[in-house]
């Protein structure tokens, strides 16, 4: 008798640290793993029921709870995870997502929407198979054309976190966030070639109080776009090359009356080979608004076309009806450190708009040289600042 409530002690205790392991592993939450709701690694078998079940069921839970995707391939159809949930959502993606080949909803792959606390990480990858698609979109020239799949939309989610995913080729932008508030994104990898249209890395719109940090992002559109909406944007330490560098805009487009970003900063970032690096771009037209409160500093420039410009006649694709100047007033601006090397005679562009110029704009130490040992200039257009400390080129203001 005695022998066998040794063993049961012995075996209780086993089950006990397990559990706690386990626990510990999980970081207190409850895991709910795809392959159990009957998702198939196998890059062939479409899994997105399987995907949302686990999602609802995790959504469900009074507490912590992670939807675990581990190693493999899975096929997703355009899925939108919806909240409001119960309790924290964790999504931990080990292995790969690619999309099914005509997807339901054309624009959309991969949303989250309506979260409350809220943490995509795993060292996954998204791909999105871009190449597939690109030579068949005319939305580069066609502003009425069916817009391919932006890879992952984050939708009016709070407090959240983003961290160790990959995503690659995607077939329009990398990550699109719509809404958000206090959102945290580091560590990310966000690759497709020079020359495949409208990836953006990540576009940011109408949402607030967003930090990206520790990140390389290499496209063929915008590394990071700041669109209408937008406040207190921290950027640092991004690398961004090939692309058009970190924009601000464009803003003024048709369609809109009012616009308005304000207080980003860009920190202690690298451009490497990109057509722009620091860069405010509004379209002429009647649409009112401002740009205020940036801080781009400690950036180095590496061969890029326009390392500092403004552009308030921002017109991608002549011609353009340029009879209304932008009416979007940009202030506050400053320039500070910025050096390295650029691809462009014109290094530092400041064209404002003359039915409001640019105010408050200051240029403190730049030092920036012309990649083939040239000569570089700068070029300035109704605008009021001020600048000192080292210019290179001469200030224009």
């Amino acid at each position: 008798m005695g022998l066998i409530l040794a063993f049961v002690r012995v075996l209780f205790l086993t089950l006990l640290l397990v559990w706690f392991a386990d626990a510990g592993a999980n970081n207190g939450y409850k895991v709910f793993n795809v392959k159990k709701f009957g998702a198939v690694s196998d890059g062939k078998t479409e899994s997105s029921k399987a995907f949302l079940k686990a999602w609802t069921e995790a959504c469900r839970w009074h507490g912590r709870a992670m939807v675990l995707i581990p190693g493999g391939v899975y096929i997703l159809d355009s899925v939108l995870f919806l909240g409001e949930c119960n309790g924290y959502m964790a999504f931990i993606l080990k292995g790969v997502l690619k999309p099914k080949r005509s997807l339901q909803t054309r624009d959309q792959w991969i949303t989250f929407r309506y979260i409350k606390g809220f943490l995509l990480g795993g060292g996954g990858t998204l791909d999105g198979e871009g190449y597939k698609y690109w030579n068949r979109s005319d939305c580069l020239r066609n502003h009425n054309c069916h817009p391919l799949a932006i890879s992952l939309r984050l939708e009016f989610i709070q407090n959240g976190r983003v961290s160790h995913i990959r995503s690659i080729n995607s077939q329009n932008a990398h990550v699109s966030l719509f809404g958000c508030v206090n959102l945290n994104m580091s560590n990310l990898r966000l690759s497709a070639p020079g020359d495949s249209p409208n990836t953006d890395g990540i576009k940011i719109g109408s949402s607030e109080e967003i930090q990206i940090s520790r990140t390389r992002i290499g496209t063929g559109d915008d590394c990071v776009a700041i669109l209408s909406g937008s406040k207190n944007i921290h950027i640092s330490q991004v690398q961004c090359g090939p692309g058009h560098g970190i924009s601000v805009g464009s803003m003024g487009g048709k369609g809109s009356l009012t616009e308005s970003v304000m207080g980003v900063t860009v920190r202690d970032c690298t451009f490497n080979g990109t057509s722009d690096g620091a860069r405010i771009k509004t379209w002429a037209s009647s649409t009112t608004g401002f740009a205020s409160n940036f801080i781009y500093e400690n950036i180095r420039m590496m061969n890029v076309g326009n390392p500092i410009i403004i552009d308030q006649d921002y017109c991608p694709y002549p011609p353009c009806d340029m009879k209304n100047p932008s009416r979007i007033q940009i202030k506050d601006i400053t320039f500070n450190n910025i050096w390295g090397t650029s691809e462009s005679d014109v290094a530092v562009t400041l064209n404002c708009s003359r039915t409001v110029p640019c105010k408050n704009i200051l240029l403190k130490d730049i030092n920036l040289l012309h990649g083939s040992g040239g000569s570089v200039s700068s070029l300035c257009s109704n605008v009021r600042g001020t600048s000192y400390g080292r210019q290179k080129p001469p200030s224009c203001l």
